[in-house]
């Protein structure tokens, strides 16, 4: 297998279809790496215990047949539907970037495993969220984004707005190792270099954390980065970190993806959950 580096798309035809690919192409722009569009057709099939058995065997034959006959018609419209849609993703992608090489994936089955199959190669995965899903206060990301990002050790960029190429960035910071060794990533990679950059933390007044913040900074400076540190009081957190981002038109936001296992969100909820169902904006988690 080529195990050549890519950014994976993860498409579906839906309406953030578009910003997925626009997303994509900037961010292996920036890398200088291929976009590799993924599309997965999860076509299960007729559900045959269904059956009634009270009925005769020949009548019983012909139904089984007419539900084989739905499934490969079923499976031949999946087909048909994501060779449309990869080749108009990529017509998309080499029409409004150029010099950004384009490879088609399409597998049957789930998400996951999909992705999955790709590890050697997916330096990041992008995914879109719809904006309908922001039209109430209910937490809801979809379980399909948590799914990927809980199990993903690349980052994950999920976006669901008309694509606007990134100017600045914020990086959502609280002291955590999660948080710090995402800085440390930033650091490494030319992806937000030459953008405005803001790390910006709220509360944790304690010694600790503030020294955490200044060492976070420098370590951005000393690698090239324009960026700088922000302390800031508010009542919640996430809150806090979003009326930043709106006051200072930032556009990309930055957060360490779910420090507490799956078990303590249960109780203590997760920041990174509640800002991806707060913002609009593209939003960039490293695990």
């Amino acid at each position: 297998m080529n195990t050549e580096q890519h950014i994976l798309a993860c498409i579906d035809g839906s309406a953030v279809t578009e910003s997925v690919c626009d997303y994509a192409a900037w961010y292996a722009s920036r890398l200088n790496l291929p976009v590799g569009l993924l599309h997965v057709s999860d076509v299960p099939a007729s559900t045959r215990r269904d059956l009634s058995g009270a009925i005769g065997i020949n009548s019983r034959q012909l139904l089984l047949e007419e539900l084989t006959q739905l499934d490969e018609q079923r499976a031949k419209i999946a087909n048909s539907y994501s060779n449309a849609l990869v080749k108009d993703a990529k017509s998309h992608i080499q029409s409004s970037f150029d010099g950004v090489d384009v490879n088609v994936y399409q597998r049957h089955g789930k998400l996951l495993p999909a992705i999955e199959h790709f590890n050697t190669k997916n330096r990041v995965i992008v995914m879109g969220r719809r904006g309908e899903d922001h039209k109430d206060s209910r937490i809801n990301i979809g379980s399909q984004i948590e799914t990927v990002a809980r199990a993903s050790s690349v980052p994950v960029l999920i976006c669901s707005e008309k694509f606007k190429t990134p100017n600045s960035y914020m990086i959502a910071f609280d002291g955590s190792k999660t948080a710090i060794k995402a800085v440390d990533m930033i650091a490494k990679s030319p992806l937000l270099k030459g953008l405005q950059g803001h790390i910006v933390m709220i509360g944790n007044d304690d010694a600790t954390s503030k020294h955490s913040l200044v060492m976070a900074t420098e370590k951005l400076t000393t690698s090239g980065f324009t960026v700088e540190a922000h302390h800031l009081t508010a009542s919640d957190a996430v809150d806090g970190l979003l009326a930043f981002q709106q006051q200072n038109a930032v556009d990309i936001i930055v957060i360490g993806a779910y420090g507490h296992s799956k078990f303590q969100q249960l109780f203590v909820g997760s920041t990174t959950t509640k800002i991806i169902a707060k913002t609009l904006s593209p939003v960039i988690l490293i695990r």
